[in-house]
């Protein structure tokens, strides 16, 4: 399953798994033409939750230092 988000008019997924015990999630923009490309923001949590919002706080940070 993914997280959808739009932020300054872009679309990123945020995809989750389980790693072991724990979960690791990360992000991927989507381009108009449906094209993905890899963010480079990874995160990990005890579920799948946790790892998913720590890969958004990651991702809010890095779009709020453009």
């Amino acid at each position: 399953m993914a997280k959808q988000l739009e932020l300054k008019e872009r679309r990123f997924w945020i995809l989750s798994e389980p790693h072991g015990n724990i979960w690791k999630a990360s992000v991927v923009e989507v381009k108009a033409d449906g094209a993905q490309e890899s963010v480079g923001i990874d995160a990990t949590g005890e579920t799948r939750g946790a790892a998913d919002d720590a890969a958004e706080r990651k991702l809010r940070r890095l779009l709020q230092a453009y």
